[in-house]
C-alpha cells in the first residue's frame, strides 16, 4: 500500500513538471501574446493601453502568463468578474506546455 501511494505520488510529481524548457519561439511566443491582446480588445483605458505595452514587451510565456491577473482586474472593472473569468479561462490552451501543470488547473487570476 505505500508502494503504491508512493508511486503515485511519484507519477503525479513528474506529470506536473513536464513544461517545456526550450525559449518559446517568436511564432509561438506570439500566438499566446495575441490570445492575451483578445481578452483586451475591447478595453480602452488608459491602464488597458499600458497592459497592451507589458503584453507587447513580454519575452516569455511565463511573463505572459503573470499578466493575466492584471488582464482580469482590468477586464472585471470594464465588464464584469463573470466576463473576466471566461476571459482569462479561455488562455488556458496557449499556456499548456509552457507552464505547470498543476499552476494552469489550480491558478485563479483572481
Amino acid at each position: 500500500m505505500l508502494i503504491s501511494a508512493l508511486a503515485r505520488f511519484v507519477r503525479k510529481t513528474l506529470a506536473t513538471r513536464q513544461v517545456m524548457r526550450r525559449p518559446a519561439s517568436l511564432k509561438e511566443l506570439t500566438g499566446i501574446r495575441s490570445a492575451l491582446l483578445r481578452c483586451l480588445e475591447d478595453c480602452a483605458h488608459t491602464q488597458a493601453e499600458r497592459l497592451r505595452q507589458k503584453i507587447e514587451q513580454a519575452r516569455s510565456p511565463q511573463e505572459l502568463w503573470l499578466l493575466r491577473s492584471n488582464a482580469y482586474q482590468l477586464i472585471s472593472q470594464q465588464h464584469s468578474q463573470s466576463v473576466a473569468a471566461a476571459r482569462i479561462d479561455s488562455l488556458t490552451p496557449a499556456f499548456k506546455g509552457w507552464i505547470e501543470a498543476d499552476q494552469i488547473t489550480r491558478s485563479s487570476p483572481k
